[in-house]
């Protein structure tokens, strides 16, 4: 399969830019690739204890590791994947890299120790870093402007079901199999996607746009992803809104078991606030092509930063689960507004070099987001506070970064977006 010849330039919008493969199934493929970055996080959560125990460690910080080593590995491994596709195409690259996640997810389930597990954990976010990087490639390769953010928007909403039911899925498993089964169908997962690419996904990068494996052209890239206002400017604001949400992801489990003192509330609380996520994505791919990247991103921007200082508020007098939820809900519904328009914008300028450019972007946002979110979750004093303080931080540094980008002038389309 070959893409049409419209495609002309990397930085032109194409309607039909794929040739035996139509639109749904399109946006259904990026989000199930996507999805195992979701999954090989979230589905964790209910089970760090249970794994933790069982492998000799007893300290609730240290099982937090089980996460953020993964993060780590699939951050880090971002900057080496968009060179490669960039040489030798999105296909075999994505092929490798899934095919290698199965055998990370395989070795997870054996694992011995503690440390092996780590291990294994951190392999399964190397591999899978080629979905995060080519993906994004893939949909730039092919969609520019709004269309492109309106693409990531509906499968952000596909994706989005995943954090929704991944903590549920691995309790129920838990609840027939020990912990090692989760990592199990992580691995069967990986293989039936790795079957439905082999047989449909075309190659979306043209030949005359491939790159030559070279420090001198890598950097030349990686500086302008880096220096161009726009790109970093987005790319900056878009890593410390992510360091709230790793925050979240690595601090519920106490906060469920030692605030709340309802850990078998856990899943259904985290689907809910997904829920919020889901409606926000839903909303964007309706209004994003009408209104613009940015009204919808600055205001939705500001929002995360309001209700966040109204639940740090609320949280110095006392947490309730019901307050907690609702106001959790309502600052992840603006996180999911703002997130997916700034990744767009931080890709809109770097067409040319948009595997490189995912690589940049993915390493400093996953990496640095990471471990911001690790250190914020380590303040865990028993309450929501360190939890809600950084959201609100957190904010507040997005804002700046966003108004430095923009000359301190919010809403103002630029071109169009």
């Amino acid at each position: 399969m070959q893409l049409a010849p419209n495609a002309v330039a990397p930085d032109v919008p194409r309607n039909a830019p794929h040739h035996g493969i139509g639109f749904t199934e399109f946006v259904l493929m990026v989000s199930s690739m996507m999805a195992m970055n979701a999954l090989g996080t979230d589905s964790m959560l209910p089970a760090l204890g249970e794994i933790g125990r069982s492998l000799g460690v007893t300290e609730e910080t240290r099982w937090q590791w089980i996460v953020t080593a993964f993060l780590l590995g699939f951050g880090g491994a971002q900057i080496i994947y968009g060179p490669i596709s960039d040489r030798f195409g999105r296909r075999p690259v994505l092929l490798w890299g899934i095919a290698f996640y199965a055998l990370g997810n395989l070795a997870a389930a054996l694992a011995p120790s503690f440390g092996l597990l780590l291990a294994a954990r951190v392999a399964q976010g190397v591999a899978v870093a080629s979905t995060r990087i080519v993906v994004v490639s893939v949909v730039r390769d092919c969609y520019g402007g709004r269309q492109m953010a309106r693409v990531m928007s509906l499968a952000f909403i596909i994706l989005l079901a995943v954090p929704i039911l991944a903590p549920s899925l691995g309790q129920l498993i838990m609840l027939v199999a020990p912990w090692h089964a989760i990592f199990a169908c992580l691995a069967v997962y990986a293989l039936l996607v790795l079957v439905w690419l082999w047989r449909r996904l075309p190659e979306t990068l043209h030949p005359e746009y491939r790159r030559p494996i070279n420090v001198k052209s890598i950097l030349a890239a990686a500086r302008q992803t880096v220096t161009e206002r726009q790109a970093v400017g987005y790319m900056l604001a878009q890593t410390l809104m992510m360091s709230a949400v790793f925050a979240y992801i690595n601090s519920l489990p106490p906060i469920f078991d030692t605030v709340f003192k309802a850990p078998a509330l856990f899943p259904l609380i985290f689907a809910l606030t997904g829920m919020a996520l889901a409606v926000s994505a839903l909303l964007n791919a309706r209004l994003v092509i009408r209104v613009g990247t940015r009204r919808m991103s600055h205001t939705a921007l500001l929002g995360f930063i309001v209700f966040a200082g109204i639940h740090t508020a609320v949280a110095r007098h006392g947490e309730e689960l019901v307050t907690f939820t609702t106001l959790q809900a309502l600052t992840m519904f603006c996180f999911g507004l703002a997130a997916s328009n700034f990744g767009a914008m931080a890709m809109e300028p770097l067409g040319a070099i948009a595997g490189t450019a995912a690589s940049v972007q993915g390493f400093i946002s996953t990496v640095v987001g990471a471990l911001v979110g690790f250190v914020i979750s380590q303040h865990f004093d028993g309450t929501t506070l360190p939890l809600i303080g950084g959201f609100l931080g957190c904010g507040i540094g997005a804002l700046v970064i966003v108004l430095i980008t923009e000359r301190f002038r919010l809403f103002r389309p630029h071109m169009g977006k």
